[in-house]
This record gives structure tokens, C-alpha cells and sequence, in this order.
């Protein structure tokens, strides 16, 4: 690993400042330096890129094509920093802690909400980060230590060290358009689904889900036609209604639906977990046990660990 190159990070936070601004004396006002320090750190650095970043004249200073090339990678970069920032400047003023949290857009509309807000009263200087995953991104962000926990649709073998705990599920249902003939029914066979398109849920954001869907519909007897691989539940009710096929769905989201599409039940009783906690036991993080005794308490649900 090599050293950090602190030169270079401050160059790229001026390169960024006079991209921004378009103008040397600007940027310089905005950094609180004098211009002609910053116009030489420029050459520095457009000397060691071995690159032109911006070109000059009377009429201003504008970007050249390396330099627009360049310009989101940097801004990426700051973003970072400055995030960086802000968890060591919270750290040091004394919060108890940062949890990094990914989640499926299902979870962070239910069953995140009330527990961020319950851990925020107990622990108002726990810093929390939320960010929106799809559940195949969970075991890889745990493992390298990007995420703290993942509230995802998981079930099955995970990889070794990797706890789960489901959290909610609910029965499989069919999501349809109105006008269907299969809508007039209190109850769908899954069966009666065979000569049906249907828009899934995609193996590559669930593959666990998508299997566990395959492997059901394989049990009654055929292989389910898939028109459509989509990215979340809400998309697949999109394409109900869109006329793209039916949709099996968890029960629980005919709350979504518009008014063109129904939900009906299955006649077999089919549980799906619909969100499950997972976490890393490899990696000790004491609000991580915080949350798992509070999810468990809540639920008296079972750990399971792989």
C-alpha cells in the first residue's frame, strides 16, 4: 500500500474549486489563498498528471477535454472526503459510534423507519448512514466492511461468517390487471399460472428470491415463462399494470397497487421472508448487537447462522 499523497488531495480540491468557479480568482476567494499560489499548485499538478486541465484565455478559464474527463471522478473523491470528514469531526466531538446501513427500498419504507428512530432516542449521538441496496450488494458490502448491516431479502446458504435473521414474511400472492380472468377468483392456483408471462423479480438483485420462485412454480408442475426481470416488487406491480404479464408477489403489497391491478392470495400457502437482518460476525461493532437483540426481543424470531 503506498503512502497518501496529501499534495495531491489538496491540488485536486483546487483543480475542483477552478473548474467549478471557471475562474482563477474566484476559486481562490472560495479556498481563502491568495490566486498566484493556486495558479502554481495548477502547474503542479498539470505537470504530474502529465495533462492539460483547463484551457486559458482573455475570455476565462474553462475546462479542457481532459480536464471535463476528469471533473466527476474528483467530484466523487470530495464527496467522499467531506464525508469522511464529517464522521471523524462527530467522532471526535464524542458520538458513541457510525453505523453503516444498506437496505432494499421494501425495507427502508416499513421496517427501518421505527428502529432508526428507536435507536435514535436511546443513542442521539449514534451517527447513522442509510443507503438504498439491492440484496445481492449485502453480502459483499458486509464482508468488506462497507456496510455494518444489511436489511435485505435473503434466505438460504450465505457465505461463512455472515449471520441472518429474517425479519418479516408473508404468503405469495398474483398481482394482475383487473380485466383478467383469473381476478374474478377469491384464490389463484399456482398451477393456473402455466400459460401465463410473468414479470419477476431479477435473479441478479435476489438471486436466492428468484431461485426460491423457479423452485416453487417447478414444484407444481411447470417452468415458469418470464417476459420480464425487473429491480424491486413495486416495478413488477409497474408492469402488471402496464399489461406486461402477472406477478408473484407477497400479499402485503396490494397496498401498492393502482387501481388496474388486484392482488389475489394463492390458494397454496406459500411463505416468502420479505426482509431479513444480516450482518458480519467477523467484525465486532457493538450497535450491531444493539440492533440484533432489539430486532430479536421485538420479533422472538430465531438467529440463524451459516
Amino acid at each position: 500500500m503506498g503512502v497518501i499523497d496529501f499534495r495531491l488531495i489538496r491540488q485536486l480540491w483546487m483543480f475542483l474549486a477552478v473548474a467549478e468557479e471557471q475562474h482563477f480568482g474566484r476559486a481562490a476567494k472560495r479556498l481563502g489563498m491568495s490566486q498566484p499560489p493556486l495558479t502554481e499548485q495548477i502547474k503542479v499538478l498539470e505537470q504530474s498528471l502529465k495533462l492539460q486541465l483547463f484551457d486559458r484565455s482573455r475570455r476565462g478559464t474553462k475546462l479542457s477535454a481532459a480536464g471535463a474527463a476528469l471533473l466527476p471522478a474528483v467530484r466523487r473523491f470530495a464527496n467522499q472526503v467531506e464525508q469522511l470528514e464529517s464522521v471523524v469531526r462527530e467522532v471526535a466531538a464524542g458520538q458513541s459510534g457510525v453505523l453503516h446501513i444498506g437496505a432494499i427500498t421494501s425495507a427502508m419504507l416499513d421496517t427501518v423507519p421505527p428502529l432508526l428512530s428507536g435507536l435514535r432516542e436511546t443513542y442521539p449521538n449514534l451517527t447513522m448512514f442509510v443507503r438504498e441496496i439491492d440484496s445481492v450488494e449485502a453480502i459483499p458490502g458486509l464482508e468488506a466492511g462497507e456496510l455494518d448491516l444489511a436489511f435485505v431479502r435473503l434466505e438460504g446458504e450465505v457465505s461463512s461468517g455472515i449471520a441472518t435473521m429474517p425479519l418479516t414474511e408473508d404468503r405469495l400472492a398474483v398481482a394482475m390487471p383487473k380485466d383478467h380472468p383469473l381476478a374474478k377468483l377469491p384464490r389463484v392456483r399456482l398451477k393456473s399460472l402455466e400459460s401465463e408471462h410473468l414479470v419477476m423479480s431479477s435473479r441478479q438483485v435476489s438471486p436466492v428470491y428468484f431461485d426460491m420462485l423457479v423452485s416453487v412454480c417447478r414444484s407444481h408442475g411447470f417452468a415458469p415463462r418470464v417476459l420480464h426481470e425487473v429491480r424491486s416488487v413495486s416495478s413488477q406491480i409497474a408492469y402488471v399494470g402496464c399489461g406486461q404479464g402477472l406477478a408473484l408477489v407477497p400479499a402485503a403489497m396490494r397496498k401498492l397497487a393502482p387501481e388496474n391491478v388486484v392482488i389475489r392470495p394463492l390458494k397454496e400457502r406459500v411463505m416468502v421472508v420479505t426482509a431479513a437482518l444480516a450482518w458480519n460476525r467477523n467484525r465486532y461493532h457493538p450497535m450491531v448487537d444493539v440492533v440484533v437483540s432489539r430486532l430479536k426481543s421485538r420479533d422472538k424470531v430465531h438467529e440463524k447462522i451459516v
